[in-house]
């Protein structure tokens, strides 16, 4: 890990999302859509090389979102991912709905920037990671999560990339949402588990693809496949 993670406000120091930015009913628990992230498969390719992953999010196989993935090649080796997540959860206990959209910009294998936004029936936020001359200035504000640190070593590999390939011999990858890194383990081939403080995901792969994401939480796991 980086550094500690602040519950202290950082209100103050958020851009405001943009303007343009997609308005919709949103919600809490965006933890369990982001990003983490990790599907693959449902993939179209397009002429200018960009990627496309299309995924299903499930609860006790009952169809509750969508999360759609690209991959676009910018060129001066520059990579631009995108993230989009819509889920919506009406049980008796249990709500939520977020739209969830983040936007990473990777040049020479290097994070340049990545914009995490959420809109949620708890409110809207925001996480922004940016580089700058020789850091990182990262703050974020989720829901019930805040984070406000600084970090001088490139972040080379972001959840992002986990959509697009098996992230074979990666111990730890860089959480756009958070702001912080996952842990990553393998226990058996093409099988990984991600753990951030009391936070825990798991991945599939089959062939180098991602074909499964478990998303745990205490109420109902949320369950990610490619679109097939």
């Amino acid at each position: 890990m980086m550094t500690a993670i602040s519950n202290r406000s950082v209100k103050s120091r958020v851009q405001e999302p943009d303007p343009n930015f997609r308005k919709r009913p949103k919600t809490g628990l965006l933890i369990l859509i982001i990003l983490v992230g990790t599907p693959l498969v449902g993939l179209a390719q397009v002429p200018d090389s960009t990627q496309i992953r299309r995924f299903i999010i499930d609860i006790a196989g009952i169809k509750v979102g969508t999360m759609t993935a690209v991959r676009q090649p910018k060129g001066n080796q520059t990579v631009q991912y995108t993230i989009i997540s819509d889920v919506s959860v009406n049980l008796l206990v249990y709500k939520v709905k977020v739209y969830y959209k983040m936007v990473s910009l990777m040049q020479q294998g290097k994070l340049l920037r990545s914009i995490v936004e959420a809109q949620t029936n708890k409110g809207n936020f925001l996480t922004r990671t940016e580089w700058k001359n020789d850091h990182y200035d990262i703050v974020a504000e989720q829901y019930k999560y805040s984070r406000k640190t600084t970090e001088t070593r490139p972040i080379t590999y972001i959840l992002s990339n986990v959509y697009f390939g098996e992230p074979v011999g990666r111990s730890r990858i860089y959480s756009e949402y958070f702001g912080d890194y996952f842990a990553f383990s393998s226990p058996t081939k093409g099988a990984y588990t991600a753990r951030l403080s009391d936070r825990e995901d798991e991945y599939e792969y089959e062939g180098g693809q991602l074909v499964k994401i478990i998303k745990k939480n205490s109420l109902r796991n949320f369950i990610i496949r490619p679109v097939r």
